[in-house]
């Protein structure tokens, strides 16, 4: 059923997975050099304080009694032959053992995909999954902390699709069980799918170390097993956001005592009782692989603590197919990625209705694979031949000769409106932070001011003194002007874009695209050249009506500098999204009104951001640049909006039918709201 790996499955699939494996060796490199350069003091911190000179291993008493050891007595046994080591040759052999067992868990990982498997996805499955692997959120903190949660995770995937017969799977799932108590839900999996002998194994071999710690350290495991109720409450607080189970959850929402305790057992009952359901059947449908995901997000789900880097079952989830047709088949490994790999704050804006949903976002992606996400079934007729996405014809006017053509097909349909807003979010959190972080100090925007303002004035164009200070005057226009700056920046493209998703998708994907090439080049020009704004210019007089008086002798000018970099000017990506408001209206309002009034945006914005002093008028000029060059990045890739009629088309049309009576497609935002 798999596809021959070790047939040639192309030139391209071969050069992509040497690519691939590159980023693989990029990002390993790169995960020990972040954690090794970090001083001994703050790098590896729960390691070191498990295994440093005062760490708790090395202690004569309890395991607990510091707080700062949370794994399971066996854990405590196996880790303490290690205090005899040296930390820095420990810290770097941890680390490396550590990537270790990342890539061993992405090789098994990629070879238990369900079949059957393409040729090319199975060449390539390899360094995709420890790529994801690598840059996951359980991953990086495992690595950041020195924590052993990568091996549970192994054990059970060795368990299930390495080791042969009943009593070797069992076993190794008893060992990773005793590492992480809830993981024993892996036996009541194997008693579900009829492998009893193999649960049998799994309890005896957890009952067998467990037994073996508390012969060793009987203080500690009565401690763990009974004071602490399986090791709930010991480390962080249980209500820490790096608590991502429902108990945590429940105590993040105010829930408390004997209440939240039956509304944590009522809520973990039912939700195993559902997970490991789905899990038995996706695991008699072949998907097994899919199966292990599931019941890895209920035993996260339902323990009493599942710290961050305790959720990588989560990731594992993403082979999981979600969608009967191919447009949405991404989505959910799209959104799976996201969740796993981003911390909830770049996901979700701090409003408050979001709030309970960014702070457990891990725990929400968890129960949504366990118990609701709508996995389909290898025997569904849409596992290998979803309906197929209604793409635009290609277009005459593209050039053949730039590689990306070929893959950047223009897509009728509408997107998924929930992993459109997670991209948006996601791309918007990627540009504050570039922007806040893309300055080269004072005196270089200052500089750089200067040289603004002499280029205007050799252009005669220096107009910002004298219309800053003839607003200033006209109170009604300054506020208006004030007023309509600080407002109409984000509200109008955005309603432009709601409107388009929902009456015209194919050039909501035009007019996003553009938009978002033209933002990229302007965080560019962010970085390459930073400016000073014409406000923030000592010595010019202006004055600054949105923020108030600034005092240009301190060098941060206020708290404002702590939110966005005060010197991102050039380009002026208010006018920039103004202007590109502007064209959209002109190119897709049917009215002549609609047209005109669109036009006033950009006029209004020029005027705003001159008249209150926070943009030279070339900055406009730059943000008239990047809008352009995102025009024409979105044209080159995929073509102009109208889309060329289909033969057929001019065929019926010949005869007397028109296109919009057919199936045919002339304009992409015409005919697609009737497909």
């Amino acid at each position: 059923m798999r596809g021959n790996v070790a047939a040639d499955p192309g030139v391209r699939a071969g050069a992509a997975r040497i690519v691939l494996w590159l980023v693989v060796a990029v990002l390993a490199v790169r995960q020990m050099a972040v954690v090794l350069r970090e001083q001994p003091g703050e790098r590896l911190a729960d390691l070191a304080a498990w295994t440093g000179g005062d760490g708790v291993l090395r202690a004569v008493g309890s395991l607990y009694d510091p707080g700062r050891f949370t794994g399971t007595p066996f854990a405590g046994l196996v880790l303490k032959p290690l205090t005899t080591s040296a930390e820095q040759a420990l810290g770097v052999a941890w680390t490396f053992g550590t990537l270790l067992l990342v890539v061993a868990l992405g090789l098994v990982a990629a070879r238990a995909l369900p079949g059957p498997v393409g040729r090319r996805t199975a060449f390539l499955a390899a360094p995709v999954a420890i790529t994801l692997l690598m840059v996951s959120l359980p991953v990086r903190n495992t690595l950041y902390l020195g924590q052993t949660s990568i091996l549970p995770v192994l054990l059970v995937v060795l368990a299930c699709f390495v080791a042969r017969g009943e009593r070797l799977p069992g076993v190794l799932t008893g060992i990773a069980a005793a590492l992480q108590p809830t993981v024993l839900l892996f036996a009541v999996l194997f008693w579900l799918t009829g492998r009893r002998r193999a649960a049998a194994a799994g309890g005896t071999a957890f009952a067998v170390c467990t037994a073996l710690a508390w012969a060793a350290m009987p203080h500690d495991s009565w401690t763990y097993w009974v004071g602490h109720l399986a090791g709930a409450g010991l480390g962080d607080s249980p209500a820490g956001l790096a608590n991502q189970s429902l108990h945590g959850a429940l105590l993040r929402l105010g829930f408390e005592g004997p209440l939240e305790i039956a509304l944590f057992l009522a809520l973990a009952a039912a939700v195993t009782f559902v997970g490991l359901r789905r899990a038995a059947r996706y695991a008699q449908d072949g998907q097994l692989l899919l199966a292990v995901a599931v019941t890895g997000c209920v035993a996260a789900a339902v323990s009493p603590t599942a710290w961050q880097h305790q959720l990588l079952w989560v990731l594992l989830a993403v082979v999981g197919r979600v969608g009967t047709r191919a447009s949405d088949r991404l989505v959910y490994p799209a959104v799976v990625v996201l969740v796993v790999t981003l911390p909830g704050k770049m996901l979700f804006p701090n409003v408050g209705v979001l709030l309970p949903v960014r702070d457990n976002v891990l725990l929400v992606a968890a129960l949504g694979a366990a118990c609701v996400a709508p996995f389909l079934s290898r025997t569904s007729p849409y596992w290998q031949r979803p309906v197929p996405t209604d793409h635009a014809r290609p277009v005459a006017s593209r050039f053949a000769r730039v590689p990306l053509m070929p893959f950047w097909r223009r897509v009728l349909g509408r997107p998924n409106l929930l992993l459109e807003l997670l991209l948006i979010r996601v791309v918007y959190s990627a540009y504050a932070q570039v922007r806040l972080a893309a300055t080269a100090g004072r005196a270089t925007a200052e500089e750089h001011g200067r040289q603004i303002h002499s280029i205007e004035q050799w252009l005669h164009i220096d107009i910002e003194h004298r219309i800053n200070h003839a607003v200033v005057d006209i109170t009604w226009l300054r506020d208006f002007f004030d007023y309509y700056y600080s407002t109409f920046h984000f509200i109008v493209p955005l309603a432009i874009l709601g409107v388009l998703y929902v009456r015209r998708p194919p050039d909501y994907r035009w007019a996003r695209s553009s938009i978002g090439f033209a933002t990229v080049l302007a965080l560019a020009g962010f970085w390459l050249y930073p400016l000073a704004p014409p406000r923030l210019m000592p010595g010019l007089g202006f004055i600054d009506t949105v923020h108030g008086v600034q005092d240009l002798s301190s060098p941060d000018f206020g708290a404002l500098t702590a939110m966005t970099n005060q010197y991102a000017a050039m380009p002026s990506l208010h006018f920039g999204w103004s202007l590109w408001c502007g064209v959209v209206i002109v190119l897709l309002a049917p009215k002549t009104w609609m047209k005109a009034l669109g036009l006033l945006h950009p006029l209004f914005t020029v005027s705003a951001i001159v008249a209150t002093g926070n943009h030279w008028v070339l900055d406009a000029v730059g943000g008239a640049l990047v809008v352009a060059l995102g025009f024409g990045l979105t044209h080159v890739l995929s073509g102009p909006r109208k889309l060329l009629p289909r033969t057929d088309d001019v065929t019926r049309r010949a005869s007397g039918r028109t296109a919009d009576e057919g199936d045919g497609v002339l304009v992409a935002g015409t005919t697609a709201g009737k497909r």
